[in-house]
């Protein structure tokens, strides 16, 4: 029995390339770890807010992980009653960079019209 409220899965674009995935394994062991219990309390806990959530607007929302000195986000949409995984990223400043959330809102496009 899956108790996930929202089950995560994977934005894949019209090659099949999986970037969150591909991202995901450049990691670190320790730090997916992280990231994966953090996007593992959403699937289990949604709707959640902060710390560990927090919606951007216009559908997309953030999976934020501390990493100790360094910060990793994982932009996602809801759709089908899953959680898309659209972009994955190291923040280095306070605000979420625009070209960051210019490629997640691209991509949620792309799914949509795909979906």
């Amino acid at each position: 029995m899956d108790l996930k409220r929202l089950p995560a899965v994977f934005y894949r674009s019209e090659s099949g390339a999986e970037p969150v995935r591909d991202w995901l394994r450049s990691l670190e062991k320790q730090d997916r770890f992280r990231i994966g219990t953090d996007i593992k309390t959403v699937e289990f806990g949604w709707p959640i807010g902060m710390p560990t959530c927090r919606p951007l607007g216009h559908g997309l929302y953030e999976v934020r992980t501390n990493l100790g000195n360094r910060i990793a986000r994982v932009l996602f949409c809801i759709g089908d009653g899953r959680m898309i995984l659209l972009h994955g990223f190291m923040k280095k400043s306070q605000k979420t960079p625009k070209a960051d959330l210019t490629l997640a809102r691209i991509r949620k496009r792309g799914w949509e019209a795909a979906a």
